[in-house]
C-alpha cells in the first residue's frame, strides 16, 4: 500500500524506528479515541518528569476495527459500555481538571488532522496540535473533520494553515499515514491510547504511568 515510504518521514525508516524505540516512549494515539484525550493532554509532562523521550504516533483505528468486523466504535455498538465510558470520562476529565463536553458526533473522522500530526511528527509545535485538537473535539465539541476548523486550530500555534494542510494532504503524507497505521497492526495494537516501550505494550490512559515505570527500569 502506498508506494515508497517518503524521504521526509525519517520516524517511519526501519533504523531510525528502531533507534526511537530503544529510547524512549511511544505514543498511539487516535483522534477519535475518548481515552486519548486524557492521555495526550498530560503525556509529555508525565514523560518530561521521567526524564523519558517521547514518540507522537498518530494512527487510525478504523481498519483495526474493520478487522474485527467492526463498523463503528465498540462504545456504539455495546450501548452499555458506551455509557459507562462517557461517565467515566467525565470524571476523568474532572480529576484532571481538564474540560470536557460530550460530542454531539461521536466519533468524529479524525482522519484529516492524523494526516498533519503523522506529517509534521518531528516538528516542535506538534504536541501542542494535538491537544488543541483534542480540545476541539472533547471540549468544545467542534467537528475536527472540517478543513477550517483544523486550519484554524493550525493558525492559532502560529503556523501557514493552508500551506501545512497541503502538505499533508499529499499523496506521500497520506501514505505516511497508511504505513503507520500498519506498523500499529503490527505491534499488535487494538486500541488507543496504547504506549510503547521497546516490545512491551501498556494500552488506556491509565497504563501511562506502568509504562513509564517500565521504561525507567529498563534504562537502569
Amino acid at each position: 500500500m502506498g508506494g515508497p515510504r517518503p524521504r521526509w518521514a525519517p520516524s517511519l525508516r526501519r533504523g531510525r524506528f528502531r533507534a526511537e524505540r530503544r529510547m524512549g516512549l511511544e505514543f498511539w494515539f487516535e483522534f477519535a479515541s475518548t481515552y486519548s484525550y486524557p492521555a495526550a493532554m498530560r503525556v509529555e509532562a508525565a514523560a518530561r518528569a521521567a526524564g523519558v523521550a517521547l514518540v507522537w504516533r498518530p494512527f487510525l483505528l478504523g481498519p483495526i476495527f474493520a478487522a474485527q468486523g467492526w463498523n463503528d466504535s465498540p462504545f456504539n455498538l455495546y450501548p452499555a459500555k458506551g455509557r459507562y465510558m462517557w461517565r467515566d470520562l467525565a470524571r476523568i476529565c474532572a480529576a484532571q481538571g481538564i474540560p470536557f463536553r460530550r460530542p454531539s458526533v461521536f466519533p468524529r473522522n479524525g482522519l484529516r488532522a492524523a494526516r498533519v500530526a503523522c506529517r509534521f511528527a518531528a516538528e516542535p509545535w506538534l504536541p501542542a496540535f494535538v491537544r488543541a485538537v483534542y480540545t476541539a473535539n472533547f471540549a468544545e465539541d467542534r467537528d475536527i473533520s472540517d478543513r477550517g476548523v483544523i486550519g484554524e486550530l493550525l493558525a492559532a500555534l502560529g503556523q501557514p494553515a493552508a500551506e501545512r494542510l497541503a502538505a499533508a494532504e499529499s499523496d506521500e503524507a497520506k501514505a505516511a499515514l497508511r504505513a503507520q497505521t500498519e506498523r500499529a497492526v503490527s505491534l499488535g495494537l487494538f486500541g488507543a491510547p496504547s504506549f510503547v516501550v521497546g516490545e512491551e505494550l501498556f494500552w488506556g490512559n491509565d497504563r501511562l504511568e506502568a509504562a513509564l515505570a517500565w521504561r525507567s527500569d529498563g534504562a537502569r
